[in-house]
């Protein structure tokens, strides 16, 4: 096998259904040993991507290969398959104990007893659930079912997994347990993983690549850091979290840095763009600072605004300040600051932020 092959690679992938466009994939690689996650909200295409790359879905347009060799053609559709492994949302199992679920994808390739018996014990305490092994699988719970059948999957060995949002209907310290585990398991098989989530933090957590989609395309894809702090469009950021964007117009530049008009305010951003041209700045809640009026502390945030609360909502730990500054600005406070500073709806404070807390996306 070729070293430089990636392990899967798509060409050209398109899916139609009743003239409705539902995948559009020109090109995409994926290579061994990688966790790529797919985010995106519900109905971006990320399981249908998984189910057309997992031939659930069939025909589509477009090739697949996987180490070079084009599935259906030069490697058949059966072999491909059997190096293939799937987690679904709902955990699918057969009606048995904990150990003949996890068992089963090694009896059908016909694996030999003794192995069979050492491969399930060892994923049964990677999952922590060898205390399970005797019990039915209709007693276990909705995480201990979902770790059945990653045990499952993981047992067989596969040279590439599909993960379909496998924790989106457990409860968050449940959640937060089996991604722990999860984690450990993929750090220590180096399973190549294409992960289907709609929740960043699991993205950011477990993959090497992140796929932002949108209605069946992949708007932008590399290292987590690099597609949470750098958005390409205007979706990407707003579903990744940034509330704030804000439509101008550079108006002067120096260096590295320019100064764009927004709403006639002057905001100040770091970034490579050309006098005249229309951008959208993008300031996380988090980056900005709120302070009592007038400011009392030195800053170095390049950008201060005076702004008015227009309201505040509560936000587990945090509260979520809207604020009109001549723009609509967001930021985020604990609920300690919000005491100290005195913080109610309708009363003006100085908000600012950094001009390297600026994301800017070039409207071209």
């Amino acid at each position: 096998m070729n070293p430089t092959l990636p392990i899967l690679e798509a060409n050209h992938l398109r899916v139609e259904r009743e003239g409705t466009l539902l995948l559009d994939i020109p090109s995409l690689k994926i290579e061994k040993g990688e966790t790529l996650a797919l985010i995106g909200p519900n109905g971006a295409g990320k399981t249908t991507l998984l189910q057309t790359f997992s031939l659930l879905i069939t025909p589509f347009q477009g090739a697949l290969f996987f180490n070079g060799k084009r599935v259906g053609t030069e490697l058949s559709v059966l072999e491909y398959r059997r190096k293939l492994a799937m987690v679904f949302q709902e955990p699918l199992l057969f009606q048995t104990d904990v150990f003949n679920n996890v068992a089963s994808g090694l009896k059908i390739r016909g694996i030999k007893k003794n192995e069979i018996h050492e491969r399930v014990m060892e994923q049964l305490e990677r999952f922590g659930i060898s205390h399970l092994r005797n019990r039915s699988a209709r007693t276990l719970s909705g995480g201990e079912a979902q770790r059945t059948n990653l045990a499952r999957a993981f047992a067989i060995q596969p040279e590439f997994l599909f993960l379909d949002e496998p924790f989106a209907s457990l409860d968050p310290p449940t959640r937060d347990s089996l991604l722990v585990d999860l984690e450990s398991v993929l750090s220590h098989t180096k399973t190549t993983t294409l992960f289907a989530t709609h929740e960043r933090l699991e993205a950011v957590r477990l993959s090497d690549r992140v796929a932002v989609m949108n209605r069946g395309r992949i708007e932008q894809m590399g290292p987590p850091e690099e597609v949470m702090n750098d958005p390409a469009t205007e979706f990407v950021a707003s579903f990744l979290g940034i509330e704030t964007m804000l439509k101008g117009k550079v108006v002067r530049k120096e260096g590295g840095t320019f100064v764009a008009s927004i709403s006639g305010k002057e905001i100040e951003a770091i970034g490579e763009v050309d006098c005249g041209e229309a951008v959208v700045l993008c300031i996380r809640p988090e980056d900005v600072t709120l302070s009592s009026s007038p400011l009392k502390e030195k800053t170095s945030a390049r950008n201060v605004f005076t702004g008015r609360i227009l309201r505040i909502v509560p936000l587990g730990p945090y509260q979520k300040v809207h604020l009109d500054c001549g723009f609509p600005l967001v930021a985020y406070i604990t609920h300690p600051s919000q005491k100290t500073l005195s913080l109610t709806e309708g009363i003006e404070v100085k908000a600012s932020f950094k001009a390297t807390a600026v994301r800017v996306i070039k409207k071209g």
